[in-house]
């Protein structure tokens, strides 16, 4: 199933969206209310419909989490980047950190260039959505389903922090209106449940290919980043985390993003964000 936060100019709602058809189907309540059946297996017997079937173009598509969940980042998890772009050796466990809210946009929004950074970078992710109460022992039992996530980041801003302090995160990760998110939640019955999750990640930038890498890449899967995550700070239905992102960012390159770049980032098997580089408002 792929379920999708949407407005019509009034206030947001859960769809479940047939892209076949190009259509969206309006469902009651949030993933509060639905969530943990759904990732407990009961499909779409566990959703309520309200209101007619509507074209998808009808709408536009927001990040598929609500305003009271958390947005979780836990990142240092692909050795690649960390040596290609950081020149750096993957850590003895994650990093993890909250992202503001504000951050987020959907599917075809604007990115908004930040005024205080000089080097805008682009990070390609995947997102997992979690759906009910974790269990530590099967983590990925308590995980709805999967999105993509462009974790842009101000690299300057991260570089900033005083010194013997390290890094300035929230400067660096929490810009608003940045973050892609979207353009839905993909459930985790369409994924292989054996085995580890291996899907392309690819980031263009002006059509030009920056990024394309792997999830089987990952230092730590999805499920040992939810139980870590989860023991520092217990999350609930509705929450994202952010898995980490693979080589090929600006950081590297020295090809940073700039007004009027075109940026796509999409994981095929779940879908495609395309947010063109606006100047700061």
């Amino acid at each position: 199933m792929k379920l999708a936060r949407c407005t019509d100019g009034g206030a947001p709602f859960w769809a479940l969206v047939d892209t076949e058809r190009d259509e969206l189907r309006p469902i009651e309540g949030g993933v509060s209310d639905w969530g943990p059946a759904i990732t407990r297996g009961e499909g779409e017997a566990a959703l309520r419909f309200r209101g007619a079937v509507r074209a998808l173009d009808s709408v536009r598509l927001l990040p598929p989490i609500e305003k009271t969940n958390r947005v979780v980042v836990a990142g240092a998890n692909y050795a690649k980047h960390l040596a290609a772009d950081f020149g750096i050796k993957s850590h003895s466990q994650p990093i993890a950190f909250l992202k503001a809210h504000g951050a987020l946009i959907g599917a075809n929004d604007a990115l908004r260039y930040p005024p205080l950074t000089q080097e805008l970078d682009h990070e390609v992710e995947l997102v997992a959505v979690i759906g009910d109460t974790v269990n530590r022992d099967d983590p990925i039992s308590s995980v709805l389903g999967y999105t993509v996530g462009n974790d842009v980041s101000s690299r300057d801003l991260q570089r900033s922090g005083p010194p013997g302090v390290g890094m300035d995160l929230f400067a660096a990760k929490s810009g608003d209106q940045t973050t892609g998110l979207g353009p839905w939640i993909v459930t985790r019955d369409e994924f292989a449940r054996e085995g580890k999750l291996s899907l392309r990640l690819l980031l263009r930038v002006n059509g030009e290919i920056r990024q394309d890498g792997d999830t089987a890449e990952m230092t730590w899967d999805v499920a040992e980043l939810v139980k870590f995550v989860d023991e520092r700070s217990r999350f609930e239905s509705g929450d994202v985390m952010f898995t980490g992102s693979p080589a090929g960012t600006g950081q590297g390159s020295g090809k940073f993003l700039k007004p009027g770049d075109v940026v796509e980032a999409e994981i095929p098997g779940i879908g495609l964000l395309r947010n063109i580089v606006t100047t700061a408002q």
